[in-house]
């Protein structure tokens, strides 16, 4: 479905950008898998096959430096995934204001950045695609979560937007919005928490977390050609939590 595509997933290096590494991979693309974490990345690389790069989302120069060295080794770019992203759970008004740029620096710069490097490009090679990761928390809010939600929220409306502003140039552009999935970050905000864990298993219909594969299926479809007339979409996967 994606062979002889080159990908770029951010964040990639573990959880949910790790397991769409690995479907786009087995999906016969060549995958440069940037993260902030070089370890990770040449890990996640090497066990896919495909270039790992160390990549600061959140600095344009490192962002223009990793797009740089693909095209150099690649000529193109063909799909960004841009699934890079951090958070801080907790009340917003005991929440620290450092905290908050940091989860938007992340978040949504990481995503005008880099889409700023690879929009060009793809306007350039006259094709594209773009599968931007957001969250069901930029869809309907989360208690605890209320600048995360707010960062997630811009990346959707910033996805609709070039997604209007790219379509003449065949490039398209989609958001796929996690539910509460079984990630390492999502330990970290307290999914650890076997009562915390328990009572949104009961939420979700499904009755069970997300794996990073649920969302990777997802993402390996809107980024194949088989989606090339879908854009400006939002599709959640999140086993029902949120129906819309």
């Amino acid at each position: 479905m994606l062979k002889d595509k080159i990908v770029i997933v951010t964040g990639a290096g573990q959880g949910i950008g790790r397991g769409i590494a690995e479907k786009l991979a087995a999906e016969g693309a060549t995958v440069v898998v940037s993260d902030i974490n070089e370890t990770t990345a040449k890990e996640t690389a090497s066990a896919i096959g495909g270039v790992g790069v160390k990549t600061d989302v959140t600095s344009p120069e490192s962002v223009a430096a990793a797009v740089e060295q693909v095209r150099a080794q690649f000529g193109r770019i063909d799909v960004l995934v841009n699934n890079a992203g951090w958070d801080k759970a907790g009340p917003f008004v005991e929440s620290d204001r450092a905290d908050w740029d940091r989860v938007v620096q992340i978040n949504l710069y990481g995503v005008l950045n880099t889409c700023r490097e690879v929009l060009p490009v793809m306007a350039e090679q006259g094709f594209g695609s773009v599968v931007n990761i957001a969250s069901d928390a930029g869809r309907v809010g989360s208690s605890g979560e209320a600048v995360y939600s707010a960062a997630k929220g811009g990346i959707i409306a910033f996805t609709k937007s070039i997604a209007r502003e790219l379509a003449r140039s065949k490039v398209n552009a989609n958001v796929v919005c996690p539910g509460p999935a079984d990630t390492e970050l999502f330990a970290s905000l307290g999914g650890d928490n076997p009562k915390l864990r328990e009572a949104l298993t009961k939420a979700i219909p499904f009755r069970r977390l997300a794996q990073p594969s649920d969302i990777a299926n997802v993402v390996a479809f809107l980024a194949s050609d088989e989606a090339a007339y879908v854009t400006g979409q939002t599709v959640s996967v999140s086993g029902g939590l949120t129906m819309s």
